[in-house]
């Protein structure tokens, strides 16, 4: 019976010794853990991750550990680093953590789905990561615009905001065109500077403002024309759209087109104005402003003009009054009617003349001294 027990343990001793190492071996695996909240990640093509990862030593010994990727897809792009170097093994101290990240750049020509690989620490730890890929990858040029479609009066400028995003793996220098229609002004601007080309790097985008000008008197109407960012390997375009609702345009005249008066120092002179609405639109609240020389005033009636529609002419009446103390000649004033859209501006010149009373003062004096001259010739001439 004991011989059989000695022969029991004798046979069950290298068990245990294969189960007690199996049980040390196990112990060594989870000796150290790596650690990222972020173990599952959603990101379109072309995006980069950056996974910060904790390396915990859980041992009561120095662990010197290799780290590396597995499994990593085909085309993708990774780098470990710790600080500003780039590593590949860890020694971190018994119960201490050391930190580093994982650094990803997802390609641009990707299929959707989901991406599987791992980060490991030697034989000790490992760490699953999955990346899913939201949408199917393009390799190609995109120019968008939050709103592509404006409309104003022909007066108007019009400024789009657009967006041009580089989704190939280089930098390109796009060259930016348009096709507006006859007699329109289009003007590509970065950071408020005109340009007509752009260097945009890979996977970036770049924002444009796209201006844009109306000819004079364009009639109402939508326009459409489209505008591109091209390359020799690479090109995208955006159909812009601008409605006019009409034009402002007004005209201050006179009846016959004269622009001349004349005018005695001191006095008053009535003068008929014509304002003609020659746009498309109605114009509203029509003032009148003038400019005249020192001591010269003016008054309209009516004082403004409330509506007026294309087309249609009213009629104001400018009083214009002279310095009493101006002397004969010519002088300029200068009318305007105007509203918020446009005005219309006409320069008078304004004859002075001498009062008729101090004329003929003027002649009796000339009479009055060529008699005295007269009458002293006739006194003192026969002495």
């Amino acid at each position: 019976m004991v011989t059989r027990t000695k022969l029991l343990s004798i046979l069950l001793l290298p068990l245990f010794g294969i189960m007690s190492l199996g049980s040390h071996a196990v112990a060594a695996d989870d000796s150290v853990t790596l650690y990222t909240p972020y173990t599952k990640i959603s990101v379109s093509p072309g995006e980069s991750i950056d996974y910060p990862i904790d390396v915990i030593n859980n041992s009561k010994e120095i662990q010197n550990v290799e780290i590396s990727v597995e499994g990593m897809p085909k085309g993708w792009i990774y780098i470990l680093k710790s600080g500003t170097w780039t590593i590949s093994q860890l020694s971190i101290l018994p119960g201490e953590r050391k930190s580093f990240s994982l650094k990803v750049d997802v390609p641009l020509r990707i299929n959707k789905g989901n991406y599987h690989f791992k980060v490991v620490a030697g034989g000790l730890s490992s760490l699953p990561l999955v990346v899913t890929v939201s949408e199917q990858g393009t390799f190609k040029t995109e120019f968008t615009s939050e709103q592509s479609n404006m409309q104003g009066n022909a007066n108007a400028s019009f400024t789009f905001n657009t967006n041009l995003k580089n989704r190939t793996p280089d930098k390109q220098l796009y060259a930016l065109m348009a096709e507006p229609p006859r007699g329109w002004t289009v003007t590509f601007k970065s950071s408020y500077q005109p340009l007509t080309a752009i260097p945009v790097e890979a996977n970036v985008s770049a924002p444009i403002l796209i201006e844009v000008k109306p000819p004079e008197r364009v009639p109402a109407g939508s326009y459409k024309f489209p505008v591109s960012a091209a390359t020799n390997a690479t090109s995208a375009s955006l159909v812009l759209e601008v409605v006019i609702t009409g034009s402002y345009n007004i005209e201050l005249s006179t009846p016959t087109g004269l622009l001349s008066t004349k005018i005695t120092a001191g006095d008053f002179k009535r003068v008929e104005l014509v304002v003609n609405n020659t746009g498309s639109s109605d114009l509203n609240n029509i003032k009148f402003e003038f400019s005249a020389p020192v001591n010269w005033d003016v008054t309209f009636d009516p004082k403004q003009v409330d509506k007026l529609q294309p087309g249609k002419t009213a009629q104001v009446f400018a009083t214009i009054k002279a310095d009493k103390k101006a002397i004969p000649g010519d002088y300029v004033t200068s009318m305007e009617s105007k509203t918020p859209e446009v005005s219309s501006k006409i320069s008078f010149r304004i004859s002075v003349e001498t009062r008729l009373l101090w004329g003929w003062v003027g002649v009796m004096i000339i009479i009055a001294a060529l008699g005295s001259v007269y009458y002293l010739f006739r006194k003192y001439g026969r002495r």
